[in-house]
């Protein structure tokens, strides 16, 4: 479904990634990062595919920003090349790092739950 997508949109190159979007060190996030270029857009299916935390994600926008390149998420309808697109990224990436805390409470939860 998410490579059917990105075809429709019309990526010319589509790259998957088996590492979790939580992880620091992604081998192919880095190699497509370091293939981008000014004009340029990076497209993802979600926003959460991108990054986990709000930090993850405005460090990359930063980067995206300086170097002139565009971010697009198409599920949640942002692109970083309008102003209205720059504010949804801010929002869905505090939305996202919320959900990611609230699992981690959960899981935390059940764990001591387990243990009592």
């Amino acid at each position: 479904m998410q490579l059917d997508e990105l075809k429709r949109f019309g990526c010319e190159e589509i790259v998957t990634e088996k590492e979790s979007g939580a992880k620091k060190d992604r081998v192919e996030l880095q190699s497509l990062l370091g293939k981008l270029r000014k004009g340029g857009t990076l497209v993802v299916y979600k926003l959460d595919r991108l990054g986990r935390t709000m930090h993850q994600l405005v460090n990359l926008l930063q980067e995206f920003n300086e170097k002139g390149i565009h971010f697009v998420s198409i599920k949640d309808g942002i692109d970083t090349s309008t102003t209205m697109g720059r504010f949804l990224f801010h929002i869905f990436g505090a939305m996202a790092e919320m959900e990611r805390e609230v699992i981690n409470e959960r899981v935390i939860s059940g764990v001591a739950a387990a243990k009592a």
